[in-house]
């Protein structure tokens, strides 16, 4: 099921005609919850420090993660002391949590957690995500990410930063159920940035009229080889981030050194197929295991019956450090930018952060 709604939102595949009603119901509700904020109808509550939204208009991955964790640790080179917030999807309970070493994903989310590990910043998960991010101010955080927050209207924002897929864009350009969007696609243009992941300055982006993709910023997700996933090794990993600094994974090997053997390559995030061409892209061959998103790996969903490495992305390696299996390597990847595109970004994010007025809100 979950590959035929993939290829209905992006292959143009026929079978969307009876879901289109239904989208049009969803993007008149949408387009209605919109107008009442920001014709005051529904309240947006400030939160009195700078926020930082950082999100996408379609389901699935695009992405934003690894730019959240790329915008925290510039800003925490700039001497901002940063604040995470999350809704921390998938998790087993809706209350305020913090992120810590001791946490485990089902409390606190996967993404939370990665988040957390490649920062080390303060990281709150809640449903109430203002409740939150104003805790995260009264902890001594100078500037409030929010990652996932583009539709959550609830609180207000000073930057918003959405991010497309660059392989996938805006799909077939519709709404939920009968497409990949959680709003309009005119809803790009009145984001401060677009970042485009995965795709060269001038390519076309699905979806993306030429002149938004041309001022867009083009980011690209870069491999840093792969690590075991062992308990001790992720364990570590987050004693690391809460101490402040970055974690460094459990024993390491370049991707090279996975040649000339097939690997069992897994992944349970929104776009499978791009972990899947990157392992490609470094000579590997790959036997692929697609899962849905946040799905949580079992031992038996590693278990193919043979002695070959299994990789994964660090999104479900968070989810397998209990299971033993001393095949299975999780592959992170960290957000690149251009020195320009890196520039006007940071640039960007410093002019809302230095002109941001509590009083105004």
């Amino acid at each position: 099921m979950h590959q035929r709604v993939l290829r209905l939102w992006y292959e143009d595949s026929p079978g969307g005609a009876a879901l289109r009603p239904l989208s049009w119901l969803y993007r008149a509700a949408m387009s209605a919850r919109r107008g009442a904020y920001e014709r005051g109808w529904l309240r947006s509550h400030a939160i009195g420090k700078p926020v930082i939204v950082v999100g996408n208009l379609t389901v699935g991955g695009t992405g934003k993660t690894p730019l959240t964790v790329w915008l925290a640790n510039r800003l925490r080179q700039r001497g901002l002391e940063v604040g995470l917030v999350s809704r921390g999807y998938g998790r087993e309970q809706g209350g305020l949590r913090a992120v810590t070493s001791a946490s485990s994903w089902r409390e606190v989310g996967d993404e939370p957690l990665i988040l957390h590990r490649n920062t080390g910043c303060m990281t709150l998960v809640a449903s109430d995500r203002v409740a939150a991010a104003r805790s995260l101010g009264a902890r001594g955080a100078q500037v409030i990410l929010a990652d996932d927050g583009l539709q959550h209207l609830r609180m207000r924002r000073d930057c918003e930063i959405v991010v497309v897929d660059g392989g996938r864009g805006l799909g077939n350009g519709r709404v939920l159920p009968a497409g990949p969007l959680r709003e309009s696609p005119a809803r790009a243009w009145a984001a401060d940035v677009l970042v485009v992941n995965g795709s060269e300055q001038g390519d076309a982006v699905r979806g993306i009229p030429a002149g938004l993709a041309a001022r867009a910023l083009r980011m690209r997700l870069a491999a840093s080889g792969a690590r075991q996933v062992a308990p001790g090794a992720a364990s570590a990993s987050a004693r690391a981030a809460d101490s402040g600094h970055a974690a460094a994974g459990g024993r390491a090997r370049t991707l090279e050194t996975f040649r000339g053997r097939p690997v069992h390559a897994v992944a349970g995030i929104g776009n499978p197929q791009r972990f899947f061409a990157d392992l490609r892209a470094c000579g590997l061959e790959v036997i692929e295991h697609p899962f849905p998103d946040h799905h949580a790996l079992s031992a038996g969903d590693l278990d193919f019956g043979d002695d070959l490495a299994v990789l994964m992305t660090e999104k479900d390696a968070v989810k397998c450090g209990e299971l033993a299996n001393p095949r299975a390597w999780y592959v992170p990847v960290e957000a690149t930018f251009s020195e320009a595109d890196s520039g006007r970004l940071l640039e960007l994010v410093m002019r809302k952060i230095e002109s941001f007025n509590p009083a105004g809100g």
